[in-house]
């Protein structure tokens, strides 16, 4: 399965990443199938940038964004918007208080 996801570049201390299409079972740092964009968290506000085409080309032919850079695509207007899971734990029930 294919990903976009981040790639982190720069020295120690001082991170910038480049948005990458790349098998999801590979390590973060391995050879990508293509370069689609950067991200540069340490600017003001940070930048993000993608090539739209190649990204919505990727998705069409099944690539899935990892949730930090789909966060990013929804504010490009690449994506809708997030499905975002249920907050509630599944299985426990809270705990009832003393009442004394």
């Amino acid at each position: 399965m294919l990903k976009i996801r981040l790639n982190r570049m720069g020295k120690k201390g001082e991170p910038h990443y480049r948005v990458v299409v790349v098998e999801s079972s590979k390590k973060r740092s391995s050879d990508a199938v293509e370069y689609l964009g950067y991200y540069n968290p340490r600017t003001n506000p940070s930048t993000f940038d993608v090539d739209k085409e190649k990204t919505l080309d990727w998705m069409k032919k099944g690539a899935q964004p990892t949730e930090t850079v789909a966060q990013y695509l929804v504010k490009l207007g690449l994506l809708k918007s997030l499905k975002k899971g249920s907050t509630k734990s599944a299985g426990r029930k809270p705990k009832k208080q003393n009442q004394s």
